[in-house]
C-alpha cells in the first residue's frame, strides 16, 4: 500500500471526504454565524478558513475540526455592538484572545479547565442556546436584528406588528427542511447546505423584498493593523479574556467528544496553543474568533476523518468555495439563515441534564439553574464565573459536611483504652478528626476547643485526616496557644504528609517538635509520661 507523509493511500482518503463533508456542513454556518455576529457573512468565512487550518495544523486534537461557534459567536456581537463596529478595535480584542489562549497552552492550563463542574457547563450551554433562538426571532420575521435577548423580548410586540410575510415564509421552509428532510438524504447533502442550495434561489427567482446577506468579496482579505482607544483597554482586555476563556473550554470539550469517539487522547496544552494561533490569525484578517466545532468534529471522523489533514482540507475547501462561489452568497436570505441559526440553538441546549433534573442533587440544579438565567439575562462570563464559585462553596460545605469530630476519654477510644484505660478522663482527652480539615470545616473544631480546658493533657489524633490546608492549620494553632496558655500539653498523631504540612506552617513555634507523632504507640507512650501524676 503506497503511502505519503507518513499516511496510507486509504488514510488519505477518508481525510480527503471527511475534510470535504466537514467543509460542507461549515459552509451555511459559517456565513450564519458571521451574520450573527455583526461582522458579516464574509467574516464567518475568513474565521473558518484560518482558525480551521491553523488549530488542525498545531492543535493537539487530531481529528477535531474547528470554526465559528454559537457561544463564540455571541461574544463576538457584544464585543462588536459594545465598540460601536470599530473594526481596528475588534480586531485587537480577538488578537488578544488568541494570544491569551496561547499563554494558556504554554503554562498548561488546559489540565485544569476539564476540571469545570458538568452543571456550569450545562447551565451555560442551555443558555447559549437560548440566546441563539431569541436572537433570531427578528430576522426571522424580517426585522433588523436587536443587540441583546431582552432588547429583542422587550420589542417583540412592535416586531410582531411588522412581520414580513416573506422572510417568514422563507424562515419557514428552511425549518421544514432542517427537520423534516429524510436521514438517507440528509447523510448525502447535509440539511443546512440542502437549505441554501433550495431556499436562495427560490426566493431570488420569485424576487421577495426581504434582507439578504450582502456581497462576499472574493480572495482572501488584507491584514488590518489592530488599534485600540486608551480608554477601551479595560473592555477590550475583559472581552478578550472572555473570549479566550470561552473558545478553551469550547474547543476542549469538544476534544473530549472526538477523545471518546475516536478512543484517542488528545493534548490539551497544545490544543490551546493551536487554537490561540488560530484565532490570533483570524482576528487579523477580519474573521471572528471561534472554537472546537461538536458536529463539524463527530460528522468529520464518522466520514473517514484521522488525522489533522482533514481539518485542514476543510479550511481549503472553504477558501475554495469563497475565490468561485463568493459571489453567490449575497442572494442568501437572512431568514434563511436565521433558521440554520435557531436549530442550532436548538441542539445547543442542554437536554441530558434537563430530562434528569428531577433526579439530580440540588445543588447541582442551583448551580445549572443559576448559570442559564445569568447567561441569558447578564452576561455570559458573569455567568461562568459565578457558577463555578456557587458551585465551589457548595462543594465546600458538603466537604465540611463530611467531617466529624469527638471527643474521647481514653475509656472510650478503642485505639488506646487498652493501654492507658487507668487515667481519668481529666488527665487526658483525645479529639480525632476524621475528614478533610481545611477553612470550610475548620470551624466545627474550633467550636469544640472549650471543651478541652478542663484536662491536662490532649491528644490530637488526625490519622484519618486526607489533607489539611493552611487555614486549618492555623486554626489548630490559635487552639493550640489557647491550651497552652491554660498548662495543657498538646499531642498531635498524623501521617508523616499531615505532620511535614503542620511544620512547614511554623506550627513548632508553639508546640515542641517531640510533641509530633506519626506513630500511635510513640504517642500513647509520650501521654503516659505527662498524665502519671494524675493517677
Amino acid at each position: 500500500m503506497g503511502l505519503y507523509m507518513g499516511l496510507s493511500i486509504s488514510k488519505l482518503k477518508g481525510d480527503l471526504f471527511g475534510g470535504i463533508t466537514a467543509g460542507i456542513v461549515a459552509l451555511p454556518l459559517a456565513l450564519a454565524f458571521g451574520v450573527a455576529s455583526g461582522m458579516g457573512a464574509k467574516a464567518g468565512l475568513y474565521g473558518a478558513i484560518f482558525l480551521g487550518f491553523f488549530a488542525a495544523l498545531l492543535g493537539g486534537t487530531k481529528t477535531q475540526v474547528s470554526g465559528p461557534t454559537g457561544p463564540m459567536t455571541v461574544v463576538m456581537a457584544s464585543i462588536v455592538s459594545a465598540v460601536k463596529g470599530d473594526i481596528s478595535t475588534v480586531v485587537m480584542i480577538v488578537l488578544l484572545a488568541g494570544i491569551f489562549q496561547i499563554l494558556f497552552g504554554i503554562v498548561k492550563l488546559g489540565s485544569f479547565i476539564r476540571y469545570i463542574p458538568y452543571p456550569v457547563v450545562s447551565g451555560f450551554m442551555s443558555g447559549i442556546g437560548i440566546i441563539i433562538i431569541i436572537l433570531q426571532i427578528n430576522p426571522a420575521l424580517g426585522s433588523p436584528v436587536k443587540g441583546s435577548p431582552i432588547l429583542t423580548i422587550a420589542n417583540l410586540g412592535s416586531t410582531l406588528s411588522n412581520i414580513n410575510i416573506q422572510a417568514l415564509l422563507v424562515f419557514i421552509t428552511t425549518l421544514l427542511i432542517l427537520y423534516l428532510t429524510p436521514k438517507k438524504i440528509g447523510k448525502i447533502i447535509p440539511t443546512p447546505l440542502l437549505a441554501l442550495i433550495i431556499v436562495t434561489p427560490i426566493a431570488s427567482i420569485l424576487n421577495f423584498d426581504i434582507q439578504k446577506i450582502g456581497t462576499i468579496p472574493q480572495g482572501l482579505p488584507a491584514p488590518i493593523i489592530p488599534s485600540i482607544n486608551l480608554h477601551m483597554i479595560s473592555i477590550a482586555f475583559t472581552f478578550s479574556l472572555s473570549l479566550a476563556i470561552l473558545g478553551a473550554i469550547d474547543s476542549l470539550l469538544t476534544s473530549l467528544v472526538a477523545d471518546s469517539i475516536t478512543r484517542t487522547k488528545h493534548n490539551p496544552n497544545r490544543e490551546l496553543i493551536g487554537q490561540g494561533v488560530g484565532n490570533a490569525l483570524a482576528g487579523l484578517f477580519g474573521g471572528i474568533p471561534g472554537a472546537g466545532a461538536t458536529m463539524r468534529t463527530v460528522i468529520n471522523v464518522k466520514t473517514g476523518g484521522n488525522s489533522r489533514l482533514s481539518g485542514m482540507i476543510h479550511a481549503v475547501f472553504l477558501f475554495v468555495v469563497l475565490i468561485g462561489a463568493g459571489k453567490y452568497a449575497s442572494y442568501v436570505p437572512m431568514a434563511l439563515l436565521s433558521g440554520i441559526l435557531i436549530k442550532v440553538g436548538v441542539d445547543i441546549i442542554d437536554y441530558k441534564f434537563l430530562k434528569l433534573i428531577k433526579f439530580a442533587p440540588k445543588h447541582d440544579v442551583i448551580v445549572m439553574a443559576t448559570v442559564f438565567f445569568l447567561t441569558v439575562l447578564v452576561d455570559l462570563i458573569v455567568a461562568v464565573g459565578v457558577g463555578l464559585v456557587l458551585a465551589s462553596i457548595l462543594l465546600t460545605y458538603r466537604m465540611a459536611k463530611q467531617m466529624n469530630i469527638d471527643i474521647l476519654t481514653p475509656q472510650q477510644d478503642q485505639k488506646i483504652s487498652g493501654e492507658i484505660d487507668t487515667i481519668g478522663e481529666k488527665c487526658l482527652r483525645v479529639i480525632r478528626i476524621d475528614g478533610p480539615f481545611f477553612f470550610g470545616s475548620m470551624t466545627k473544631v474550633v467550636d469544640r476547643g472549650n471543651e478541652l480546658l478542663d484536662t491536662k493533657v490532649v491528644l490530637f489524633d488526625c490519622s484519618k485526616i486526607p489533607f489539611i490546608d493552611s487555614s486549618a492549620v492555623f486554626a489548630l494553632e490559635d487552639i493550640f496557644l489557647t491550651l497552652s496558655d491554660k498548662g495543657i500539653k498538646v499531642l498531635i498523631y498524623a501521617d508523616d504528609k499531615i505532620i511535614d504540612t503542620i511544620k512547614n506552617l511554623g506550627i513548632t513555634n508553639i508546640i515542641p517538635h517531640q510533641h509530633l507523632f506519626s506513630d500511635l504507640q510513640k504517642a500513647i507512650d509520650h501521654a503516659k509520661k505527662h498524665t502519671t501524676e494524675c493517677k
